[in-house]
């Protein structure tokens, strides 16, 4: 039977891993920390899992590797210059993993996103020996793009950059054009140095579109990094966790709050966070809760603002969605939410007087506003609050608009002007956020709920910088 490649995606965090099987056996690749999915796609698929592989220590999520290796007692296989807590099999560059008379893994050094990358080539038998199929280039080799170079500090950032393109080329010397390219990262992952351009690829597609083969070696340097952005804090907790060994998860239901332990929990300056639709959050919502719907990547923002270990309740309107954030949560090393609530707003308040509303409008009624002409109900803009990220204020933003990106917000809530704030991100996710944030520090905020492809058309008008 054929090499298989199974792809389990993991949308929320934009990472990918794999399932390599010949029919009997396989070798699952960077596993995300809930691995019930990876066994679950094995047993559908009838496979014995003998190995698992990591392409390198992850920042962005914490890894289910050891736990997967330890349920099914698969070699663990990790970059042997990457020094650990646990026991593993160390892996180095040229070694040649036998997993079945079928299929074989070759890895491959390719440092870059981190120093002890490594990518491994699958290989296929046939009747002409071992064929490249592809290879798994963890945050090495991406769809358009590479993993980024700034996360071990920005002593290293040049030389990895620099590193990077060196292995990209490498893989490319190695794999024939039609050998398809299985990356984790690139589909949302601020690991990513940009955006995958495409959802699948070969090696002869990124020769073909891929700055790294197009751009001369300073060009990309420069380039690369001038692209690169914040990153979320909770990477130095997960990156931490993983290198001293994630524990099993446990993904069983957790305490359920009444309206009382609520009211209690927000007035001891934990975090309360409301899980529903922001749509649902604007029309009724409990007093000093925060808005991160389970429509957008919750975990990463929350993990992001938070600070590290501050409880954490959960509130959504069924259980289904606490499950599923429980498993958002336990990817970013948050592994047990303190708390958790379902059904409406009013069954969570212990008093009417506690249920609050947001204020929302559209870029066509910034338009109306800024004209002089605000529509019923809505204050007239004293500020208007950009809370995107830096990369994404560089490309345009609303003129006289102040920029405070949101991971700074809960400690620049100072720079915001005094008044009525109209707030506003791409899409409305993080302006909720940030909303729900200064009303719950006293401000009069009011949501802008629109994408902001549609503020200049609508009249809005906009500065870009050179």
């Amino acid at each position: 039977m054929a090499v298989q490649v199974s792809v389990i995606t993991t949308s929320s965090l934009g990472d990918r891993s794999y399932l390599v099987d010949d029919g009997r056996v396989a070798v699952v690749v960077d596993p995300q920390r809930d691995i019930d999915r990876v066994l679950y796609l094995a047993g559908a698929a009838g496979v014995r899992i003998t190995h698992v592989v990591e392409t390198h220590l992850h920042n962005d999520y914490v890894s289910g590797g050891l736990d997967l290796a330890r349920l099914t007692g698969a070699r663990y296989l990790m970059a042997a210059d990457d020094e650990v807590g646990f026991d593993r099999v160390p892996v180095s560059d040229g070694d040649v993993i036998e997993v079945s008379e079928a299929l074989r893994l070759r890895a491959v050094a390719t440092p870059g996103h981190t120093f002890h990358h490594l990518s491994y080539v699958v290989d296929e038998a046939s009747d002409d020996g071992w064929n490249p199929v592809g290879a798994c280039t963890g945050g090495s080799l991406l769809f358009g793009t590479t993993g980024r170079t700034d996360l071990l500090g920005a002593e290293h950032t040049h030389e990895l950059a620099r590193r990077q393109r060196t292995s990209a080329r490498r893989l490319a010397d190695l794999l024939p054009d039609g050998a398809q390219v299985w990356p984790t990262h690139g589909f949302g992952s601020f690991c990513s140095a940009s955006q995958a351009d495409a959802p699948d690829s070969t090696i002869g597609r990124e020769k073909q579109v891929n700055p790294v083969f197009r751009l001369a070696g300073t060009e990309f340097v420069t380039e690369t990094l001038a692209g690169l952005d914040a990153y979320p804090a909770y990477y130095a907790h997960a990156g931490a966790t993983n290198i001293a060994g994630p524990v099993p998860v446990d993904l069983t239901p957790v305490t359920r709050a009444d309206a009382a332990q609520l009211r209690d929990r927000i007035a001891a300056g934990e975090w309360v966070v409301d899980l529903r639709h922001r749509k649902a959050y604007a029309v009724s919502h409990l007093a000093g809760t925060v808005s991160l719907g389970l429509d957008g990547p919750m975990s990463t923002w929350l993990g992001w603002l938070v600070d590290w270990g501050t409880p954490v309740t959960l509130l959504a309107e069924t259980p289904e969605q606490i499950a599923d954030a429980q498993r958002e949560l336990v990817r970013i090393g948050i592994d047990r939410p303190a708390a958790q609530a379902t059904g409406t707003a009013r069954q969570w308040a212990d008093h009417p007087s506690a249920l609050r509303e947001l204020l929302v409008a559209d870029f066509p009624a910034l338009a109306a506003a800024q004209a002089g002409r605000p529509p019923a109900g809505l204050p007239a803009p004293q500020a208007i609050l950009d809370v995107r990220l830096g990369n994404e204020w560089r490309d345009g933003h609303v003129d006289g608009a102040v920029h405070v990106p949101l991971p700074e917000l809960p400690r620049r809530m100072t720079d915001v002007p005094a008044g009525v704030v109209w707030v506003h991100c791409a899409s409305g996710y993080r302006a909720t956020l940030a909303a729900s944030l200064l009303a719950n520090a006293g401000r009069h905020v009011v949501l802008i709920n629109d994408l902001f492809e549609h503020a200049e058309p609508a009249g809005v008008r906009l500065n870009r910088i050179p």
